[in-house]
């Protein structure tokens, strides 16, 4: 078993704490059902925010989905002139017997064009997306 990076990011409306923990949650369960995630094989995760985004740390939404024992930590990405706006991003670092080339990195809403480079990156199809309480 290695440890492997699983990348994702999305995009909000505006920087409101209801809007950040949905899109945060509906990427992080997109990842984990894409590629069969375990919360007990996730060593640790880190979440970024583009500036303008200071209402919640998008890490509440891991805990909310049951990740009580996964290392967890947020930080702003750099302010580039032309970067993508509203943006999380995590960086999960995953216990797995998978290959780097077998791992699905979900890129979605306004975030899917920040891996052009990436033409095999996942079509993600609409999925039921479990709600969670947001207080």
């Amino acid at each position: 078993m290695m440890c492997r990076g699983v990348r994702g990011a999305t995009t909000v409306e505006s920087d409101s704490r209801d809007e950040v923990l949905l899109a945060t949650g509906e990427l992080l369960w997109l990842m984990i059902e894409h590629n069969g995630i375990e919360p007990d094989d996730v060593a640790s995760a880190v979440f970024t925010t583009t500036p303008d985004i200071v209402s919640e740390y998008p890490a509440l939404a891991a805990r909310k989905l049951g990740w009580h024992d996964v290392a967890l930590l947020c930080g702003h990405e750099m302010a580039v002139a032309d970067g993508v706006k509203l943006c999380i991003r995590v960086l999960l670092h995953w216990n797995t017997t998978l290959g780097p080339r077998e791992i699905s990195h979900i890129y979605i809403r306004g975030a899917k064009n920040l891996r052009p480079d990436q033409d095999a990156l996942v079509d993600v199809p609409e999925v039921p997306v479990p709600r969670f309480d947001l207080s």
